[in-house]
């Protein structure tokens, strides 16, 4: 779920393997893939108390660490993802989650069953993203809650008909999102975005005018990096990020709570 980078030798090779990168999801502990991880990270960290005490699914749960992360604080999380791979991988480093393979658009839960969804930059690479809504509103209970980010379509892939990212099918600005989510039965009571923080625009000053291309530029040229380069991406921390309703449609993601009447 973000652009793929060269992974970094492992340190601890006796380690669980890491899932690897193809460009669909992003994992950690990868120096060069630290930037994209963070940026996904946020959305967990600003929003996991509404995950307290409640029954969480996460739909589209990829390496694991956000259902992880959840778990730290729900009640019960049930993590769901298509790929059997991931699947099994989750199972075997986060035993915390109740992981399940399954279809997005066919979630294999009973109607009202949890209180919270969470699907985190994912619903871009949806064939049928309105199917997919109507099935998050079945599952949660009334007065349940989904959280949900996908990179905005504004600043993600400028002036492109067809989304950047291989991966993603269709991809949507704040607009398209809230209209999506309204038509699937929900009332959307928060759109935010992810924005640089001040020490991430220093960065971008600092890399030619936009941090994020100059990483996409290496990791295209499939050379060693850069060690400042290297550096730079590795020291990122979630609180470079700005999370915030202002200037929506200059965000790089958006973030919306909805919730099933």
């Amino acid at each position: 779920m973000s652009e793929a980078v060269i992974p970094a030798a492992d340190p601890n090779p006796g380690a669980l393997e890491p899932l690897p990168l193809t460009g669909e999801r992003t994992v950690p502990g990868i120096a060069e893939e630290n930037y994209w991880f963070r940026r996904h990270e946020i959305a967990y960290a600003r929003l996991l108390e509404r995950c307290a005490g409640k029954v969480v699914l996460e739909a589209g749960s990829g390496e694991g660490y956000g259902a992880d992360m959840i778990a730290d604080v729900a009640a019960e999380v049930t993590g769901l993802d298509y790929d059997a791979s991931a699947v099994e991988h989750v199972r075997a480093r986060y035993p915390r989650v109740e992981m399940i393979q399954g279809n997005l658009a066919d979630l294999p839960l009973p109607d009202a069953s949890v209180d919270v969804v969470v699907n985190f930059q994912v619903i871009e690479h949806l064939w049928d993203q309105g199917q997919f809504l109507r099935e998050c509103l079945r599952v949660l209970r009334p007065g349940g809650e989904l959280l949900i980010s996908t990179p905005n379509r504004i600043t993600f892939s400028p002036g492109r008909d067809t989304p950047l990212n291989p991966f993603h099918t269709r991809e949507l600005n704040a607009a398209e999102l809230t209209e999506l989510l309204i038509e699937a039965g929900f009332e959307v009571t928060l759109m935010t975005g992810v924005h640089h923080g001040p020490g991430l625009k220093a960065l971008d000053a600092k890399h030619g005018g936009s941090f994020i291309d100059a990483q996409i530029e290496r990791a295209l040229a499939g050379e060693p990096w850069p060690a400042a380069l290297t550096a730079d991406v590795a020291a990122v921390t979630i609180d470079d990020f700005a999370m915030t309703t202002e200037d929506i449609d200059a965000s790089l993601d958006l973030v919306a709570i909805a919730v099933k009447p």
